[in-house]
């Protein structure tokens, strides 16, 4: 009896962030993060022909990609799925994404938060170009740009001028919500 905006809130978000909470707190490994977030999403997908005529609140709009010359997609996809479980709309433009995509993305979509997925060394300079394109189309001051990826730290978010870092899924999701909320 319950509604499916009800069923996803107060079910399925609220055990994503246990799910968040335990794997931050080292209580949680990947592969069941992994396991609960495909769980999340064959939920959603359940829920979502039953919630058309009266969507729920999005926390939030995310366009997300792995910058050009980047193939790997394993932890973005992760983060996409634990995004999308804690309520937000996402678009993920997926792999080897080139600057004036992600510029034409969020132009296109009105996007609260641009995430930006690294793995190689090569390809962290990558992050920077999308960051000027960002500026030069008019754009930067309207997207929060999140980065992540193995080789990234917080020195080089920093260095590069991104809004934020994440370590890891669980980090994602609590940065875009810090995002959303200072809004």
């Amino acid at each position: 009896g319950s509604s499916p905006e009800q069923v996803l809130k107060e079910g399925l978000i609220a055990g994503m962030d246990v799910v968040g909470e335990e794997f931050e707190s080292g209580d949680l490994f990947l592969p069941e993060m992994l396991a609960s977030a495909l769980t999340m999403k064959t939920g959603v997908g359940i829920l979502k022909p039953l919630m058309q005529d009266s969507p729920a609140d999005s926390e939030g709009k995310v366009v997300i990609g792995t910058v050009e010359g980047d193939i790997h997609d394993i932890g973005k996809n992760l983060v996409v799925m634990m995004l999308e479980g804690a309520g937000f709309e996402v678009l993920d433009l997926g792999v080897d994404v080139a600057p004036e995509t992600f510029v034409k993305s969020v132009r296109e979509t009105g996007c609260h938060i641009l995430g930006l997925s690294a793995l190689l060394n090569s390809t962290m300079p990558v992050i920077k170009t999308v960051i000027d394109a960002l500026a030069e189309a008019g754009l930067r001051d309207s997207v929060k740009v999140l980065i992540g990826g193995a080789p990234i730290t917080q020195a080089y978010s920093d260095e590069v001028g991104s809004d934020g870092y994440a370590a890891d899924a669980a980090g994602a999701v609590a940065r875009a919500r810090n995002f959303v909320a200072a809004k």
